[in-house]
């Protein structure tokens, strides 16, 4: 049996830094190349429709690359069929996956084709209306690339807005089709999947499902560094058995290492994660960075309670609409709550929440990102907070 290693929480922290990307210095001049590995180095980039800041596919590279062209990330996701790197399914929520994850998450499709995964609303799907989904797929075979609201005013008038949005969920999550652009609205437009993927892609052999499985718990166990196994498992959302069997195969491969880190359940280093004895880092964080989305792991890391209040009542709110954590060294020092007004061409920062033992460098830190963040946005201001919490000696 591989012996448990001792863990502290500081060093856990500065683990879980290092795999994320953070520690090391930010590119002069980030290329395709950066980004690239960025993604790679996590696993995915979640995506969500909130764009008051950016969408928030675009935050997690700007955080550990700083000032990088958006349209990297563009054609990657969304380019011609020869410079695609990326492509959307759903993994931890709706995400840009790297191209080589295609053949690891063929079962999940496979699943979801045969009714045997998704919500009940797909699986009624594949048992009942699969004639009807055909359908929507042969119409896209025949004309092209559409999207959900191309069946809402189809002259036929036969198609139900719902209905046909829920087949062209049902298709994408079953791997029949999936996203060949996004229209500036960010609505997804669906192509055959044959169309999109490369076909190098779509050639790789379909791994069985355990050994899927356990390739993305590696990946998750590289891209977290230490984690219990519940935070392995939803990194790429798995069941919890399928979580289990791939957790136990790669502790047995020496791969995972049984870990004790005081104040957490059970933990797993990865045997390659890197153990920093000193982290350097200064980023403005996403609500949906995989560095602190899972909420348990981020208070166990940081002693820092987040919560995200878009769907909270503007009264009830603590800290804001959408607020950022800001990292800074190996600790998140404070929040800000922030709006992209891009007819005046400002970045408005509606709240600065500090922590109380926010260091005394944090609001000359904090500024520096938000200057960095304002220009990679393309505005030219950065407003004075509305509200600020004192900073406590």
């Amino acid at each position: 049996m591989t012996p448990e290693e001792k863990i502290s929480p500081a060093q856990a922290r500065r683990i879980a830094l290092a795999a994320q990307g953070f520690g090391t210095a930010r590119p002069a001049s980030p290329h395709q190349g950066h980004l690239r590995r960025t993604v790679e180095r996590l696993g995915l980039h979640q995506i969500d429709s909130v764009n008051v800041l950016t969408r928030a596919h675009y935050l997690p590279a700007f955080s550990r690359l700083g000032a990088y062209d958006r349209d990297l990330l563009n054609r990657a996701a969304w380019g011609r069929r020869g410079e695609r790197r990326l492509f959307e399914y759903w993994a931890h929520e709706a995400s840009l996956l790297p191209l080589a994850t295609h053949p690891l998450l063929r079962w999940r499709m496979d699943r979801a084709d045969r009714g045997a995964a998704g919500y009940s609303s797909m699986r009624a799907i594949a048992r009942d209306r699969r004639a009807e989904a055909m359908a929507v797929l042969d119409r896209i075979r025949q004309e092209g690339p559409l999207a959900a609201s191309d069946f809402e005013s189809s002259r036929t008038g036969w198609w139900e807005w719902s209905a046909s949005k829920a087949m062209l969920e049902w298709l994408f999550y079953a791997g029949h089709i999936t996203t060949a652009t996004r229209r500036r609205s960010f609505e997804r437009v669906y192509d055959l999947t044959e169309r999109v993927i490369p076909a190098a892609i779509l050639a790789l052999p379909t791994p069985p499902e355990a050994e899927a499985h356990r390739q993305l718990i590696d990946r998750a166990a590289r891209a977290l560094g230490i984690a219990t196994a519940g935070e392995l498992r939803d990194y790429f959302r798995l069941a919890p058995e399928d979580a289990r069997i791939a957790i136990a195969t790669l502790v047995e491969e020496g791969v995972l290492i049984p870990a004790t880190v005081p104040g957490w359940p059970p933990a797993f280093l990865h045997r390659e994660a890197r153990r920093p004895r000193r982290i350097e880092a200064r980023a403005l964080l996403a609500p949906f960075d995989p560095l602190i989305w899972e909420r348990g792991r981020t208070e166990r890391l940081f002693a820092f309670r987040y919560r995200i209040e878009i769907y909270v009542p503007l009264a009830k709110r603590q800290h804001g609409y959408y607020v950022l954590p800001f990292l800074l060294g190996d600790r998140l020092v404070a929040r800000v709550d922030l709006k992209a007004d891009r007819k005046s061409a400002r970045l408005l920062v509606l709240a600065v929440h500090r922590e109380p033992d926010a260091p005394a460098e944090t609001d000359e830190a904090l500024q520096a990102e938000l200057l960095l963040l304002a220009q990679w946005l393309g505005l030219s201001e950065v407003s004075v907070p509305q509200r600020q919490n004192p900073q406590k000696p």
